[in-house]
C-alpha cells in the first residue's frame, strides 16, 4: 500500500518514545493473550507495519510470524528486529490471503492499530476474518485492536494531532485530517500530514499521505467475527490503548 510505504520511515514518530511503546504494547498484548489462551506461544500478526506489536511480543518470548501489505513497512520491521536482536519472520501479504501465505496452526492471530478498517466493506473484512480462522489451531484466538468509531464525531476537516517530535536538529509536527462522506457516513478519507522543520536553517517541508477508512463499530466487527465462525467474542476495554476484540476458534 503506497500510504504505508510512504509512512514507514516516519511511523515511529507517532509515539513520543517508540521503543518504549513497543515494550509496553508487547506487555499489554501478552497479558490479553495469556488471560484468554494460556500457554499460547505462536503468534501471527497480519498487519505488522514497522513491527510495533510484533516486536513487542517477540521481546516477550513469542514466536512471531508477521506480514503486511506494505513492502516498505515490512522491510523496516525486519531492520528493527535485527537492531533489537529479536527473531521475526516477516513477509509481504494481504490478510485476505493469509492462509495461503502462512498456513495454519497458530495459537493467536493478531491485527492491531486499527488496520482492519482499511478493508472498506463487510465482505472484505469477513474474508480476512475467515482467513484468520483458517490460520488458527482449534482453540486458538483472534485479537483485533481498533478505534471506537461510535465515539468519533462525523464531519469534514476533523483534525487529530499527534504533537511535535524532535530528532537531532529536526522537529516534526504530525497530524491527521478526516473527511467523512456525510453526517451519517461510514467511510472517510484520511490525510496524514508530516511537517519537518530544520531547527538550524528554519527550512520547512511538508508531506501529505492519503488513505481511506471504514468507520466500522466494534459491535459490527464482533458480529462479523461470529459470522466467520468465532465463539466467545467480546470487547475488552482498558487492556490496550484501543478497544480489544477477541474471539476463539472452536475446538471441534
Amino acid at each position: 500500500m503506497d500510504f504505508y510505504d510512504q509512512l514507514a520511515p516516519l511511523y515511529h514518530l507517532i509515539y513520543p518514545d517508540w521503543p518504549a511503546s513497543v515494550a509496553l504494547q508487547g506487555t499489554q498484548l501478552d497479558a490479553v493473550v495469556q488471560a484468554e489462551w494460556p500457554g499460547a506461544k505462536r503468534v501471527l500478526d497480519l498487519s505488522c507495519g514497522i513491527g510495533t506489536q510484533a516486536l513487542g511480543l517477540a521481546q516477550r518470548g513469542y514466536a512471531v510470524t508477521a506480514s503486511d501489505v506494505s513492502s516498505g513497512a515490512v522491510a523496516r520491521a525486519q531492520r528493527e528486529a535485527a537492531a533489537m536482536g529479536v527473531a521475526l519472520t516477516a513477509s509481504v501479504g494481504d490478510m485476505r490471503d493469509a492462509h495461503a501465505l502462512h498456513g495454519s496452526g497458530f495459537d493467536v492471530v493478531l491485527s492491531a492499530d486499527n488496520a482492519v478498517p482499511h478493508l472498506l466493506s463487510d465482505a472484505d473484512i469477513l474474508a480476512a476474518l475467515r482467513q484468520t480462522w483458517l490460520c488458527l489451531r482449534p482453540g486458538g484466538g483472534c485479537v483485533l485492536t481498533v478505534r471506537d468509531y461510535a465515539q468519533e464525531p462525523r464531519g469534514r476537516h476533523l483534525v487529530k494531532h499527534y504533537g511535535a517530535r524532535v530528532e537531532g536538529r529536526r522537529r516534526h509536527v504530525l497530524f491527521q485530517v478526516w473527511d467523512f462522506d456525510g453526517a451519517e457516513a461510514t467511510h472517510y478519507d484520511f490525510s496524514f500530514f508530516a511537517v519537518e522543520e530544520n531547527l538550524d536553517t528554519q527550512e520547512v517541508s511538508t508531506r501529505v499521505m492519503r488513505s481511506r477508512y471504514y468507520a466500522i463499530t466494534t459491535d459490527h466487527l464482533l458480529a462479523l467475527l461470529a459470522e466467520a465462525g468465532f465463539v466467545h467474542t467480546r470487547r475488552l476495554d482498558g487492556a490496550f490503548y484501543q478497544p480489544v476484540l477477541v474471539g476463539t476458534r472452536p475446538r471441534a
